[in-house]
């Protein structure tokens, strides 16, 4: 029961307890990255009642989620905190998405819910797309010479992040297992939410990695299938890198890529690979929908329809197309429909 003995009223703190301990994790699968984010949003509201509206802590139920509160709240993260618009837009998500479970555990809430989802955070100025040219690109992958062994598993990770588009956490997540080289060549890589999506491999960077395999997990076969492709060692055991260790390896790759193209930007990072090859993708004339599908992208609400015919055979014809320099870029101007949705890629 998770009702006050005395008024018999919905307990706040039991049921965000329920949702933050077992909904969101054992229900909902979320990571634990994305809970601690959720039970952040629900401090942040508390902290602006105890702040602002000198509720007491203990004494904070459902009543104070109603409209008049919600958007104080919002005012007050604007005006006194002064959050970024994105910030405020994910902290009234998670509470919105808290009310909406309270709700389907107890019909009174049902109404708080309801008037909650009108609520509109707000809107964030757009950015311009940060990604990299192809002459930038060129420069940043071949960056690394190979002569060391060091040298060459950066060159190699470098790859693999841009042939991909992943996550940088989800390269370093990545395990041999993960890996398939005979036709049809992809690879498996574990996205945000422990979902699992399936990435083809163009010939190239097949080849690259079967040179790159066989220096650093020769007779791969005998290996264990949970060992790291991409690793350092430690006390002679290969450990698996860190995204702060790639992020200092695209760093280094960008400060020896400018000798040689000066436009390489100096705020380089690893979502940017991501997003030049969504990039690279579009303007070879590859539908946005298959380039979300490769992406792994979740909001895809006016796309979502064509999911089904982005086939694994479809998506590797895309990766292919979409090598730098085989074709010219297209010249179509990006509608403003397909520019929000490139804009949204996470």
């Amino acid at each position: 029961m998770k009702r006050d003995p005395a008024t018999r009223a919905p307990d706040f703190y039991r049921f965000a307890r329920d949702y933050l301990h077992t909904y969101l994790p054992t229900v909902a699968r979320r990571s634990p990255n994305t809970v601690e984010a959720y039970r952040i949003s629900l401090e942040c509201f508390l902290h602006y009642l105890a702040d602002h509206e000198h509720v007491d802590r203990a004494h904070v139920s459902f009543d104070h989620f109603d409209r008049q509160h919600l958007k104080g709240w919002l005012a007050w993260m604007v005006d006194q905190q002064h959050y970024a618009p994105r910030t405020i837009g994910l902290r009234l998500i998670a509470v919105k998405a808290f009310l909406t479970y309270s709700c389907a555990e107890d019909v009174t809430l049902v109404a708080l819910s309801q008037a909650a989802k009108a609520i509109r955070a707000p809107v964030a100025a757009r950015k311009p797309i940060e990604y990299l040219t192809e002459p930038e690109t060129r420069a940043v992958l071949a960056a690394f010479t190979g002569r060391t062994a060091k040298s060459r598993r950066n060159r190699m990770l470098l790859i693999l992040l841009y042939d991909t588009a992943a996550r940088v956490g989800e390269i370093t997540a990545l395990t041999l297992q993960d890996l398939r080289l005979t036709k049809p060549g992809h690879v498996v890589l574990t996205g945000k939410g422990s979902k699992r999506r399936v990435v083809p491999l163009t010939a190239k960077t097949i080849e690259h990695l079967g040179v790159y395999l066989a220096e650093f997990h020769p007779d791969m076969a005998q290996l264990p299938a949970a060992r790291p492709v991409f690793y350092s060692l430690h006390n002679g055991q290969p450990t698996g890198l860190s995204t702060d260790t790639v992020a200092a390896v695209l760093t280094s790759a960008a400060t020896t890529a400018r000798r040689n193209c000066r436009s390489v930007p100096e705020n380089i990072h690893c979502h940017m690979l991501r997003k030049t090859k969504a990039m690279d993708l579009y303007q070879q004339g590859i539908p946005l929908p298959i380039i979300m599908r490769l992406l792994g992208h979740e909001n895809v609400s006016t796309t979502s329809a064509f999911y089904a015919f982005a086939t694994v055979d479809m998506m590797r014809q895309a990766v292919d197309a979409a090598t730098p320099a085989i074709d010219p870029p297209a010249t179509e101007q990006l509608t403003e429909d397909r520019l929000q949705a490139l804009y949204s890629l996470r």
